[in-house]
């Protein structure tokens, strides 16, 4: 036998097909001494049977007529080696992935052959053999359609009692390797999108509907880990603690999404288990009370992890009924969700609520007050000189903690939190105003429906002829009816309450939707005024009013006007000082990438950040004072995020009247440099001095300085400005030219801070600062999660002159050329700080005067 199985014949050929059917129905049992044999014979049928399905159907033909597929069964009853499980396993996965044929299809499941070797007892305690058998499944999915999936099931009165595919996947869904759960999850997707009904109902119906209930349940595990990892990483967040937290993120999102898809099948059933376990197992006992409760355990979740998981549930899971009810609970107190025993407020714990650690809030902002254990909350009322203030309108918002909606919780984050907590509440906003499954009016009852979309509405009504509409539309308070609103809230409100238990007795639900409005309005406002949070965390409170600014007088008034103008004022005198900061010399480049990078942003159809960054945000105070002799690197970062702020207030100012933004900021174009000037008589006037460069030694002061131990030089030393732009030169003269010289070494003049030596009156010390500087992206951390540590160094030169007035000559120079340099970038600077002049030259009539394009190429970065 073995001399003829390995004889000369047609490998792909009907005889060789029958010569190795035959030698295998030959085999009585499988052992150490004939296995080779096998596993070869079932690997060249499964290649054979694939060649003739695509060549010659004879080859199929006399497949199904020697029933090859019952010796394959019989083979692994008497096999004693998991090679040849292995091997059969691997045959008939190839062989169903790659038959074209649907009659082929329909044969192979169309006895019980199939589904034996699915429900076969491997010991999957071999991980190989585990992987053959969830591929050997997930191929057998990939064929499911309405007519091959009624070929594995098993019925009893025309209702399904058995698909032994499905349930024996489910067993291995939440094994602990991802590839077999991925596999799993593709085999279940492939079941569910059949749309069989009877199918439907087997896989929705006790007691196989647990397994949605399992999986919500090792979703939640699985965001108490990312909780212990973000609470762990919070005082260290390193390159591999934010590496971890990112991979737990990547699980989390995808087991969302496979959520989604698991929706997407459109099983009425599925979906409402899976909210239904969603709402009960995670939203309300974990995530919502954690927006005012401290996480006093490792299986309750933190405030940062919650903001951050109800987002990207919101943000993936697209299901009607679960935005909604998310959305009116939102208008329910904590108490609602938390036993009174257990409602220890958040803000008590650093890290957890605000105050946070080593940041106070600001009392302008946020009244808060511990009082018999309960957090008293005030959300800033920066309207109080307008007519809204009645008492029919304006709610009260002194009473206990508890008893607050958890709306505000975002609104008091807002105003008092960290920039973690002011990020992740305006990710929470802006996630419900971009939820497409959310209905308007419920938007319009939390306040931040887009005015665009309220007038829409109110057209569309007055338009078909509802009177409530017409009369809406013109009246003095532009708001949705009531009535329409309070029915849609209160349908939900009582669904939380039929269905989830959860009594919400809160005044917020019968609050008129305008006072809302007007609450997220003084939030935002409010956090404009905030000098402790980062720029970036600016600019998305930026793109969400953006996205809600009314241009109506009555709900963004004057005294909201006048708080911008009033932070913008602050602003403007620190942008001054920066006029004559290290970098002035880069300061006109750095606002007009940020102008079009900041209007991009704000006008930008949805938020620039994944919610994700609400967990890797630094903890860093936007605003710092300068600080004597800092490094160049701090204070490059502290002037680019100054002028992100600027930049942003600025904006907002034209938002906030109605006006377009100039594609370019108001500034004055360069202008030619005076004939006296230094830069000029030195021949510098069109080049920067680059290393080779000749010029004419005009003021030059003789000096000496080395740059390596023992090797002293001698150089002529000059300081020049052009422009904005301004270089301390040393240069080498020309023996052959008088008073002319060559560049050697230049290095910038800002930021040089001249010094003599107290000691020794001819030594003139220079911090030499980098020519450039890397801007900091619009994300604080790169495509791989790693934060940039990266800094310049600064250098340090002394040069030593003859005698004490080459020395002060030396420095006068310096002097005068950054006083000129700085005066050029406050000229420059002067129409963009005249607001009112801005805010008027962005009229179309008036061509807007800017010069970003005509910034002398030294200045680029």
């Amino acid at each position: 036998m073995w001399f003829s199985f390995w004889r000369s014949r047609d490998r792909f050929s009907l005889d060789e097909l029958r010569y190795l059917t035959d030698q295998l129905m030959k085999v009585q049992v499988v052992n150490e001494v004939n296995k080779d044999f096998v596993i070869e014979a079932l690997r060249s049928i499964a290649e054979l049977i694939t060649y003739g399905d695509q060549h010659d159907v004879a080859f199929f033909d006399y497949f199904m007529e020697k029933q090859v597929m019952g010796e394959f069964v019989r083979i692994l009853k008497i096999s004693r080696t998991v090679t040849v499980s292995l091997q059969l396993l691997q045959t008939m996965s190839i062989m169903i992935q790659n038959l074209k044929s649907e009659h082929a299809i329909y044969y192979m499941f169309s006895n019980e052959h199939i589904n034996y070797l699915i429900s076969y007892s491997f010991d999957f305690r071999n991980e190989e053999l585990l992987s053959y058998y969830i591929s050997f499944l997930r191929a057998i999915s990939g064929k499911l359609n309405k007519n091959t999936i009624s070929l594995l099931i098993k019925t009893r009165n025309d209702e399904v009692v058995a698909l032994p595919l499905y349930i024996e996947a489910i067993r291995f869904a939440f094994h602990e390797e991802s590839m077999v759960r991925t596999a799993v999850r593709a085999l279940t997707l492939n079941v569910y999108h059949v749309g069989d009904e009877c199918v439907n109902r087997y896989v929705s119906r006790a007691p196989h509907a647990d397994y949605f209930l399992d999986l919500v349940k090792f979703f939640r595990e699985q965001c108490i880990s990312l909780n212990r990892l973000v609470s762990g990483s919070s005082k260290n967040l390193g390159p591999e603690s934010t590496s971890t937290i990112l991979s737990a993120v990547d699980e989390i999102e995808d087991n969302l999404y496979y959520f989604s898809d698991i929706i997407s099948a459109g099983i009425p059933d599925v979906g409402r288990l899976i909210t239904d376990n969603i709402l009960k197992l995670l939203i309300f006992p974990l995530l919502l009370p954690s927006l005012r409760t401290e996480a006093v355990d490792e299986t309750k979740i933190g405030a940062v992890t919650s903001l951050y998981l109800l987002c990207c549930i919101l943000r993936i899971v697209k299901i009607k009924d679960l935005a909604n009810i998310v959305a009116a609970a939102l208008f329910c107190p904590l108490k609602a969700f938390v036993p009174s025993s257990e409602a220890k407020l958040n803000g008590c714990m650093s890290g957890h609520g605000y105050p946070h650690d080593g940041q106070k809030p600001d009392i302008a902002n946020l009244n808060s007050e511990v009082d018999c254990g309960n957090l008293r909350v005030t959300v800033p009322d920066l309207s109080s000189s307008t007519q809204l203030q009645s008492e029919d309108d304006v709610l009260q918002h002194d009473c206990n903690g508890s008893q607050l909606a958890l709306r505000e919780a975002f609104l008091a984050y807002i105003t008092g939190g960290d920039d973690v907590q002011v990020l992740g509440s305006l990710s929470v906003l802006a996630t419900l105003l971009q939820t497409k499954e959310l209905d308007e009016s419920m938007l319009d009852a939390l306040g931040i429906l887009p005015q665009r979309k309220q007038h829409k509405k109110l057209l569309l009504q007055a338009l078909v002829g509802e009177g409530s509409g017409e009369e809406q539309l013109f009246s003095s308070e532009s708001s949705l009816i009531k009535d329409g609103i309070s029915n849609e809230l209160d349908s939900y409100v009582q669904k939380l309450k039929d269905q989830y238990g959860v009594s919400c007795s809160c005044p917020e639900v019968g609050a008129s939707p305008h006072v809302h409005r007007f609450q997220v309005l003084d939030a935002l406002v409010s956090l404009f005024c905030r000098s402790n949070i980062s720029a970036e965390t600016l600019w998305d409170g930026g793109w969400l009013l953006r996205q809600l600014l009314p241009y109506s007088e009555a709900e963004f008034n004057s005294h909201h006007r006048k708080l911008l103008k009033d932070s913008y004022k602050n602003c403007t005198s620190r942008l001054l000082a920066e006029a004559r900061g290290m970098w002035c010399d880069l300061l006109i480049t750095v606002l007009c990438d940020e102008w079009r990078k900041c209007k991009r942003a704000i006008e930008a159809s949805s938020p620039r950040k994944e919610p994700k960054c609400i967990l890797l945000l630094s903890q860093k105070s936007s605003f710092e004072e300068v600080i004597p002799g800092e490094l160049s690197f701090t204070a490059g970062e502290r002037m680019c995020e100054l002028v992100k702020v600027f930049v942003l207030l600025h904006q907002l100012q034209f938002f906030s009247l109605g006006r377009d933004l100039p594609d370019q900021p108001p500034i004055h174009p360069s202008v030619d440099i005076p004939e006296n000037s230094r830069a000029k008589t030195a021949n510098l006037a069109l080049i920067s001095p680059k290393p080779g460069t000749e010029l004419k030694l005009v003021d030059a002061v003789p000096c000496r300085i080395a740059f390596e131990r023992g090797k002293e030089r001698h150089f002529s030393f000059l300081a020049v400005s052009i422009g904005t732009s301004g270089w301390i030169v040393l240069a080498e003269e020309l023996p052959l030219k008088q008073h002319y010289g060559v560049v050697r070494v230049a290095a910038p003049l800002a930021g040089c801070n001249p010094n003599i030596d107290d000691k020794h009156s001819r030594w003139l010390h220079l911090r030499i600062r980098p020519s450039s500087f890397p801007l900091v992206d619009s994300a604080k951390y790169t495509a791989h999660g790693k934060v940039r540590t990266k800094a310049l160094v600064d250098g340090r030169w002394t040069l030593a002159f003859r005698d004490e007035e080459s020395c002060k000559s030396a420095l006068s120079m310096i002097l005068e050329e950054m006083t000129l340099q700085s005066n050029e970038v406050e000229r420059r600077l002067k129409p963009l700080l005249n607001l009112e002049r801005a805010v008027d030259s962005s009229n179309p009539s008036q061509p807007l005067e800017a010069s970003s394009s005509r910034t002398p190429s030294s200045n680029s970065l």
